[in-house]
């Protein structure tokens, strides 16, 4: 019934004369009743409720509105055209939190160590994987590279890089010094320039070697020993300044006279050279002469002992083997005394064919 009778008070409404949807209004000064609704129900005057859908507004038009009066006007106590003081603060926290990840951990490489240094002094050294600290600037982490060999280069061919070597001569020596970092904390707060430091103690280490070595030995037979003494030597200074350096090695790459004596030592090189030469085979000669004699030797103290054992045989034999050598090559006509006719005619000697390219 109350259905039917909120439908009977609609439809009467429609065709009243007043123009509000539930009913006349009142000539007084306060305001009738409105008529109950379809469903029987009063609609209460004042605030229009988002849900009621007889007020022509719904839920989603409402938060629509509420969101462009949080936009525009800060929540509906701020500025218009200012962003929401929430929105500020979830910035901020984003904000915070990327630059916490990014400077809290910490990728280091096999090849890498990192150094941690907490407002500036040091404070641990990373192994490589991923390390943690404290956000920056409180703790700073720098990667350094400890496989990387590094070469320094001296030796330029001017007249300050000549050294003196142990026989009083001058040499112009040029190499290349290997080295890589060891210990990257030494390295980074031991030395103030590593790469300067590298280059003095190279330069006195050579010298110190050079002046021990002769010319001769610095250009040619000793280099590897010198080499080997110089990464020696430098070795001993690094590890005395603590500067986490490790030397993998020295390469001498020139080592030769002044260039204003260059030529005439060259010269002087190549009579050398030559001289060597000709004593190489005079020796080769020599020796061997001395081993043909020595084989002679050896030959006759074995017939020397045959003739010991039959000295008349032996000497019958030597005879005979004389004088077939001696009259090989030689015309002859062999007579026996006794018997010996007056006149016999004789063949013509046989003459000996000439060798070829002889003259005739």
């Amino acid at each position: 019934m109350s259905m039917i009778s909120g439908w009977a008070g609609r439809a009467r409404g429609l065709f009243a004369d007043n123009k509000g949807p539930w009913g006349p209004k009142g000539s007084g000064d306060e305001p009738e009743e409105p008529a109950p609704g379809p469903w029987g129900e009063t609609p209460k005057r004042g605030k229009r409720t988002a849900a009621d859908p007889m007020t022509g507004g719904s839920s989603l038009d409402e938060f629509l509105r509420r969101s462009r009066a949080r936009f525009s006007t800060g929540g509906g106590g701020g500025l218009p055209g200012r962003p929401n003081a929430s929105l500020i603060l979830w910035g901020a926290l984003g904000l915070l939190a990327v630059w916490l990840v990014f400077t809290s951990f910490h990728s280091i490489s096999p090849s890498q160590r990192g150094v941690v240094t907490q407002f500036g002094r040091y404070s641990r050294t990373l192994s490589p994987g991923v390390g943690l600290t404290l956000p920056s600037p409180i703790e700073k982490v720098r990667k350094i590279d400890v496989e990387n060999i590094r070469n320094t280069d001296l030796g330029s061919g001017n007249s300050t890089d000549l050294m003196l070597t142990g026989d009083q001569n001058l040499i112009d020596i040029a190499y290349t010094v290997r080295w890589n970092i060891r210990t990257p904390e030494l390295y980074l707060f031991e030395l103030a320039q590593p790469d300067e430091t590298i280059h003095e103690v190279a330069e006195s280490a050579m010298r110190s070697i050079i002046s021990q070595v002769s010319l001769n030995d610095a250009m040619g037979d000793r280099r590897a020993d010198i080499e080997t003494l110089v990464a020696e030597k430098m070795q001993q200074i690094l590890d005395h300044y603590r500067s986490g350096i490790q030397i993998q090695g020295i390469a001498i790459k020139q080592a030769d006279p002044p260039d204003q004596v260059n030529d005439a030592f060259k010269q002087v090189t190549a009579a050398q050279q030559d001289a060597q030469t000709y004593i190489n085979n005079a020796n080769a000669y020599s020796l061997q002469l001395g081993q043909k004699a020595q084989g002679e030797a050896t030959a006759f103290q074995k017939v020397y002992e045959q003739y010991r054992l039959a000295p008349e045989v032996t000497r019958r034999r030597m005879y005979y083997e004389t004088m077939e050598r001696v009259l090989q090559g030689v015309n002859k006509t062999i007579i026996e005394a006794p018997g010996v006719l007056p006149y016999q005619p004789l063949p013509p000697p046989k003459q000996s064919q000439p060798t070829e390219g002889a003259p005739q």
